[in-house]
């Protein structure tokens, strides 16, 4: 059990299935008061019913007032998790405004909408949590989803901001960046996400367990695939060859489409 967990206020954005019902499960075990948000109302409530929460539906980017309504002015955790994914293999999918629109504001803005709002009261009493999911992406890269891939590293640059700027003041983040998991996004990624992330995908309680684990120990980077962390290192040491290594993804994708 994490103490500073028990008793504290947490909201979960995208908590109606997959990772965000995961963590929204896991803090309700540790004691904590969860909001569960969603923008499909009935799975919001769902999941806020079977753990002693509390369902507030609707927009991400506009769940802070009444979360904090809700916790009586006390969100001490929130959890950044909503997220759309877009992409296509054609080239006339990098001019879908509207893809490129909505995977900014929720993968990103939305966190500097949340954050904006959070930081004064957690910098007044000197404490706060911002959990960040980003994903892989934000790391390294995705065939075939263009606006997921660049936006989940604009996601990822954020929670870096946040943490360098604020943690001398109090302020705790963590960036989750999983490769595959077992959830409904990864069913919509069609053959991009049977090449390259379903071999090693993990549950949503995966997720939440190197969550835990990573609060317990204090870190930023959460890497539920261990492995992405090589990855990552290749990427910056020897960014030519991991590009070509990536292309060569691209080809077999290319030829199995």
């Amino acid at each position: 059990m994490v103490e500073a967990l028990q008793g504290a206020g947490v909201v979960v954005t995208g908590a109606g299935g997959g990772i965000g019902a995961a963590l929204a499960r896991r803090f309700a075990a540790e004691g904590a008061r969860v909001v569960v948000n969603d923008l499909d109302a009935d799975r919001a409530k769902a999941v806020a019913d079977e753990i002693g929460g509390i369902a507030v539906p609707g927009d991400a980017s506009a769940v802070v007032p009444d979360a904090l309504a809700a916790l009586d002015g006390a969100v001490d955790v929130y959890c950044a998790n909503a997220g759309v994914a877009f992409g296509g293999p054609d080239v006339d999918d990098l001019a879908d405004a509207k893809a490129w629109e909505l995977s900014w504001d929720v993968n990103v803005m939305a966190h500097v909408r949340a954050a904006h709002e959070l930081l004064p009261g957690w910098l007044a009493r000197g404490s706060g949590r911002f959990v960040s999911t980003v994903s892989a992406a934000g790391l390294l890269t995705m065939i075939g989803a263009a606006p997921y891939a660049v936006t989940k590293h604009g996601a990822y640059a954020f929670a870096e901001y946040l943490s360098l700027t604020y943690r001398h003041r109090g302020i705790k983040v963590h960036a989750i960046c999983p490769q595959g998991v077992r959830t409904d996004m990864l069913a919509a990624t069609g053959t991009a996400g049977d090449l390259v992330l379903k071999p090693t995908a993990v549950e949503p309680e995966d997720v939440a367990e190197a969550l835990f684990k990573g609060i317990e120990e204090d870190r930023f980077l959460i890497l539920p695939h261990p492995e992405v962390a090589a990855y990552y290192q290749a990427r910056a040491a020897e960014p030519d060859r991991w590009l070509a290594g990536m292309n060569h993804i691209q080809q077999k994708w290319e030829e199995a489409r």
